[in-house]
């Protein structure tokens, strides 16, 4: 199947300002990619990518001051397959893990593993190791938190979360995160593109999402402590040991968001791929 994704978004800036942009595909996808995601700026200024420490593109840009705009129009092709079950997926021991993994069984900036591991294990600690134990996690947070925009918040911690019992995706991805790795189970954070697709439409505005994956016999498998069921069409843009990692902007001054706008659509079989957006 194709999916149109991209998305328009603008800053206003007092003065002129460094940025970084974590805003494409993840290269692991990019050879899915029908029409590239390339970013354009109006104005246009010189950028620069790399590859960060997690794999993740980033693009390093210099905004003049004014309204700063990016955006994407792409398509890529998916697999169009709900997410992989690992119900029968064994745990790997510590002792067994790719050095590389070891970092997402740490505590970080939005999981503190050190202030839930004792209830992590209180509450998970009787079910059999795997996959059917990150399901029961999943399960939990699901329950526990109340979804809802306004309860938003850019400081709220896992910690947080679990004791306010509320929050956005990202809140319930670091919560699941977090209780995980206290049960030894590596866990990244992800974020990307996820539209309405196998599901009812959400009449919200369309966002970025968040979800997580874990390590276990087989590899890295796909959770999504929000919607709690797998879904067709993920997208991933970035991953990270939680929000701070895959920051969609990361500007050095100050700016206010002026336009927030995301798009994921499945294109119909028949249907001609889309026109490109322009500037506008």
């Amino acid at each position: 199947m194709h999916i149109h994704i991209g998305f328009d978004i603008a800053l206003d800036f007092d003065q002129a300002t460094p940025a970084l942009l974590m805003l494409n595909v993840h290269p692991s996808r990019s050879q899915d990619l029908v029409l590239p995601d390339s970013l354009r700026f109006d104005p246009e200024v010189p950028v620069s990518t790399y590859i960060d420490a997690f794999g993740n593109l980033c693009s390093r840009v210099h905004s003049p001051p004014g309204r700063f705009r990016v955006w994407t129009d792409a398509v890529i092709t998916d697999r169009g397959l709900p997410d992989r079950s690992a119900a029968e997926a064994g745990e790997v021991p510590v002792g067994d893990l790719p050095d590389e993994v070891l970092i997402f069984l740490l505590g970080s900036r939005y999981c503190e593993t050190d202030l839930l591991s004792p209830t992590a294990w209180n509450l998970f600690g009787g079910i059999a190791p795997g996959g059917r134990r990150v399901q029961a996690i999943v399960d939990f947070v699901h329950r526990h938190l109340e979804f809802g925009y306004p309860h938003a918040r850019a400081t709220r911690t896992a910690a947080d979360a679990y004791g306010e019992r509320r929050g956005v995706c990202r809140d319930f991805a670091h919560l699941a995160v977090t209780l995980c790795r206290c049960m030894n189970i590596p866990a990244r954070y992800a974020t990307g593109y996820l539209g309405d697709i196998g599901v009812p439409k959400d009449p919200s505005p369309m966002d970025f999402s968040a979800w997580f994956e874990v390590y276990l016999e087989g590899g890295w498998y796909t959770f999504d402590a929000r919607h709690n069921q797998p879904r067709i069409g993920r997208i991933v843009m970035a991953y990270g040991r939680d929000a701070a990692d895959v920051a969609l902007t990361n500007s050095f001054g100050q700016h206010v968001l002026a336009r927030f706008e995301v798009w994921t659509d499945e294109i119909a079989e028949d249907a001609a791929l889309p026109a490109r957006r322009d500037a506008t």
